[in-house]
């Protein structure tokens, strides 16, 4: 048969493989960041082990490609664990969330989790590595895989397959090192010497999986230290365990029994709680402006309005300004590298002109702010004429509110208060799978973008990639910056975006170049449930920013 490789024509016999047609035909380089670990066919992303049965046309995945990364993580994980059991077997691994450049993970055993344990580890996922060991994927009977998980004591696991759909279930093991078996919803690499390069940091009861570099794959990224994002997170998932929602069994049975709403109401309240304790802080700092920052999806908007709300509940009377107001004529608007005009670059805005009106808005003097009108990508010629008076607070939000080069050196930094909003998901499909902050911030903007702009799931889908490269260089790397992060996320949210976005993403035809990504999101949330009771969410929430609904937009 006939496969065409990223545009050159190979022969491969029946029965080979997809790795075995690289390797015929030169196509296969083994040095770190050039080595291809998965293939796009038709669509959908197959194993390198996977064996086509008639002409196919593939592109394939490296670990600078978003699918690249996340089969190569996926491996990784799947090492850390199986060694974890070889090492300790009664040890329970469970997978956080993202933190810096890696994957926060906890190992619960007796006695606790050490410096030297992790040394251990380390040394054995090297020897598997090095060993390169295959995977072997089969295929299980929904009744088959629910009684291996509840025999190996993974009743988390066990739990979530019963609201599967399929009534198979794929999994994969390494047979020549463990009789571990687990799946991640979504392919691996066909082997373990894939994933050589990586590192662990130790941390008390865990470790962080550092991933490599993104700007050298051949070196591991290093350690970033994030207290105050790690603590949002420990925040969140102590909320979790509080209102009995961390992983997607726990949500859906709510919804099945109706607590759901209940759920709603605490985690509404527990929000509300998060937007007062920011306004004291911010009334006990005597700030004159507030920045607030944070990427695509977060709720910046709505978290600005309510953070006012609670100022004027202390008596203060804040004036709102946005950043998107200040950028420059689209003439003098940077481009990437792709020719297209770049709206996330800090230099699309007019930085003199907001530097010259937060001077005179601080000092209680009159100014004309801008307006942008982006249907003509010009400032409009007349502004709004505003003053602050000394019980008037400035509350500035943009993506690039955190941002040094934001603030001249003439503006007394004491009186700025800086807060970083992001949605950080932490509820967990099941101790080994995570719902990624980046796919729930992806299912808000495609509800939002259909519900407000009639755009289609494959238009939103296209802007994502540079969305997301926007905020790795223009957001993420001043978050520690800020004087209070807001995590967003509402541990009720799949269940009710579900509804909204389920639906469309099914339309995303096979042969589109988004429907991988389509398909990641619809398998994640084939594991929840849809829940009836938006008229218990409230006008205010965050949540309405998306579905519709919130009254800060009348």
């Amino acid at each position: 048969m006939l496969l065409t490789v990223n545009g050159a024509a190979c022969e491969l016999a029946q029965g080979q493989t997809i790795l075995d047609c690289l390797k015929q035909n030169g196509l296969y380089d083994e040095s770190a960041g050039r080595r291809p670990i998965a293939a796009r066919l038709g669509g959908e992303i197959f194993n390198l082990g996977y064996k086509p049965t008639h002409d196919a046309v593939l592109t394939l995945l490296y670990y600078d490609d978003e699918e690249g990364r996340r089969v190569y993580e996926r491996t990784l994980q799947f090492i850390l664990i199986m060694c974890v059991r070889k090492l300790w077997p009664k040890a329970r691994v469970i997978v956080r969330y993202s933190l810096g450049s890696g994957l926060y993970v906890t190992i619960d055993k007796e006695p606790g989790f050490s410096a030297e344990d992790m040394t251990e580890l380390d040394a054995a996922m090297r020897e598997v590595i090095a060993a390169d060991l295959p995977f072997e994927r089969r295929r299980m009977g929904i009744q088959e895989a629910l009684k291996y998980y509840e025999e190996d004591g993974q009743l988390d696991k066990a739990e979530l397959l019963k609201w599967r759909r399929f009534s198979y279930f794929d999994v994969y093991r390494c047979p020549l090192y463990s009789d571990y078996i687990d799946y991640f919803y979504g392919e691996m690499a066909p082997s373990t010497g894939f994933v050589s390069v990586f590192g662990l940091h130790y941390m008390p009861g865990g470790l962080v999986m550092l991933l490599p570099d993104s700007g050298d794959p051949t070196r591991p990224a290093a350690y970033i230290n994030s207290p105050k994002m790690h603590e949002v997170y420990l925040r969140s998932d102590r909320w979790g365990r509080l209102m009995t929602c961390s992983t997607a069994n726990e949500l859906n049975t709510r919804v099945q029994n109706g607590s759901v709403r209940e759920l709603i109401r605490v985690n509404e309240a527990l929000h509300e709680k998060m937007y007062a304790y920011t306004a004291d802080r911010i009334i006990e700092s005597g700030s004159r402006a507030v920045l607030l920052a944070g990427p695509s999806s977060s709720g910046k908007t709505t978290s600005a309005n309510r953070i006012a709300t609670q100022l004027r509940a202390e008596g203060l009377d804040p004036i709102m300004i946005s950043l998107d107001n200040y950028y420059a004529d689209r003439e003098f608007c940077p481009r990437d590298e792709n020719g297209e005009l770049d709206f996330e670059h800090i230099e699309a805005l007019d930085i003199k002109r907001f530097n010259h009106d937060l001077k005179l808005l601080m000092a209680g003097e009159e100014c004309e702010t801008p307006l942008f009108d982006f249907v003509t990508g010009k400032p409009k010629p007349e502004g709004r004429v505003m003053r602050c008076a000394a019980d008037q607070p400035l509350i500035i939000e943009g993506i690039h509110g955190l941002n040094p080069a934001m603030i001249s050196e003439d503006i007394d930094k004491s009186k700025l208060f800086r807060v970083y909003v992001s949605a950080l998901a932490t509820i967990n499909l099941d101790d080994h799978n995570r719902v990624r902050t980046t796919d729930l911030r992806i299912l808000r903007r495609l509800v939002r973008d259909y519900e407000t702009r009639g755009a289609s799931m494959e238009r939103t889908l296209s802007m994502w990639a540079s969305v997301r490269r926007g905020e790795s260089r223009w957001i993420f790397p001043y978050q520690e910056q800020a004087d209070v992060i807001l995590n967003t996320t509402l541990h009720y949210e799949p269940c009710i975006m579900k509804k909204h976005v389920y639906p469309l993403l099914l339309t995303v035809p096979p042969e589109s170049e988004y429907y991988c990504m389509a398909r990641s999101i619809v398998k994640y949330l084939n594991y929840f449930l849809e829940a009836d009771c938006e008229d218990e969410i409230p006008p205010t929430s965050v949540l309405r920013e998306f579905i519709g609904g919130n009254t800060f937009y009348r």
